[in-house]
């Protein structure tokens, strides 16, 4: 037994002794890799390591900082510029900064270029690009409410004189808005439901319907739908008509013949379809066309403040589209706010507001045509001369005998 002890003592004696003389030779090794990395590295000279430093002079950056015309790079004047600064309020203890994200992102939706061209651009790393524009569409949407809003029960009444303005007669006074949907084109994805974006015109798309105010502000946005889908088909889905909930009684939305003419759950007034039978229906159209022209301007502002998303395929995937529309409308906004126009070598383009085709629209409501009716009878109505009226005077202005 005593042996057998002795034995097991000298086995683990010499299994020690051989894992010391291992963790020697580990340590021997790594003490040798540093001592010839410290030889290869002798004599260069040092090199700090720095995170996201800017480089102010690429020239987009120093125009920029000169205070020079933002809106060649950016398509935003400089006080929308600030403006969307101050409502984004992004401080950030690391990255680009604030500043320079906010321009990247402003330079890659004002030219539509590549990620490599805007890296290249801003001497920006690639990856670094793709982070910030992805992540300001997301801190620019969320500021939605901010900027696209409904009007309040106090401002209608001005939305409502506006349109009177716009259609040239007081019949529209109680009009608060104008609807109409756009086709934004894309690059058609892949798979089976490909086929399902591309509409009527034979192009892939994905439909932006609105609703702005007689400023051309946008005041309701319902964007995502593929563009094989029809305008009541979008316009009966949209938040606007299954809430319900505005325009208030009294009071509705101008719309082209592509939708339906009802008063419940949403009011739309359209114009009557081809042909037009007498000489109320056709005055009752034309300044219905005046009045919801503006729709169609707003549209055309937005198209080419931004032509590189809207007149252009936009390759991005297609979930990502809605909220690269959403920010594009959302900058509308802003820039109307602050009285930011375009450049006058930028001429708005402004969509031809075709006559309502007979087969478009359907489904109109009693209702809705009885209220469309009784605008056209106050349309086609004289208007009433005050008691103390001085016909006299009127005829010495306009010349007439006596």
């Amino acid at each position: 037994m005593d042996t057998f002890l002795l034995l097991s003592f000298i086995h683990q004696f010499f299994e020690m002794e051989d894992e010391i003389d291992r963790e020697y030779r580990r340590r021997l090794s790594a003490r040798r890799r540093r001592m010839y990395c410290r030889r290869l590295c002798r004599g260069r000279p040092a090199r700090a390591h720095h995170y996201c430093i800017i480089n102010a002079t690429v020239p987009v950056l120093q125009r920029y900082f000169a205070d020079e015309d933002t809106r060649p790079d950016f398509r935003l004047g400089r006080e929308a510029i600030q403006q969307l600064l101050v409502a984004l309020k992004t401080e950030r203890q690391h990255g680009w900064g604030p500043t320079l994200e906010t321009l990247v992102f402003l330079f890659w939706i004002a030219s539509g270029s590549a990620y490599r061209v805007v890296s290249r651009a801003f001497d920006v790393p690639l990856p670094s690009v793709h982070r910030i524009v992805h992540r300001m569409v997301d801190e620019v949407v969320a500021v939605l409410p901010q900027f696209v809003r409904l009007p309040c029960v106090e401002d209608l009444q001005v939305v409502g004189e506006g349109f009177a303005r716009l259609a040239h007669h007081h019949a529209f006074s109680k009009a608060a808005g104008a609807i109409d949907d756009c086709h934004i084109r894309i690059k058609c994805p892949g798979g089976p439901d490909g086929q399902d974006f591309c509409n009527r015109k034979l192009f892939p798309s994905v439909v932006l319907q609105a609703v702005c105010d007689h400023q051309g502000r946008f005041i309701d946005i319902f964007v995502g739908y593929p563009g094989s889908v029809d305008d009541a088909g979008i316009l009966k889905n949209s938040p606007i008509y299954t809430r319900g909930t505005y325009p208030p009684p009294g009071y509705f939305i101008l719309a082209d013949g592509g939708s339906p003419c009802l008063q419940e759950p949403l009011a739309l007034i359209t114009p009557y379809k081809r042909p037009v039978r007498g000489m109320a229906e056709q005055r009752f159209n034309y300044h219905h066309s005046r009045g919801r022209s503006i729709i169609e301007r707003a549209f055309g502002v937005l198209k080419t403040r931004f032509r590189s998303i809207f007149l252009e395929a936009l390759e991005v995937h297609p979930k990502f589209v809605p909220k690269v529309v959403t920010a594009c409308v959302i900058l509308h906004n802003i820039c109307v706010g602050v009285g930011d126009d375009l450049p006058p070598e930028d001429a708005a383009l402004e969509e031809v507001n075709q006559p309502p085709a007979a087969h478009e629209g359907g489904g109109e409501s009693e209702r809705g045509a009885a209220w469309r009716a009784a605008l056209v009878n106050e349309v086609s109505a004289l208007a009433v001369a005050p008691l103390d009226y001085d016909y006299f005077a009127q005829c010495l202005a306009l010349d007439c005998p006596l």
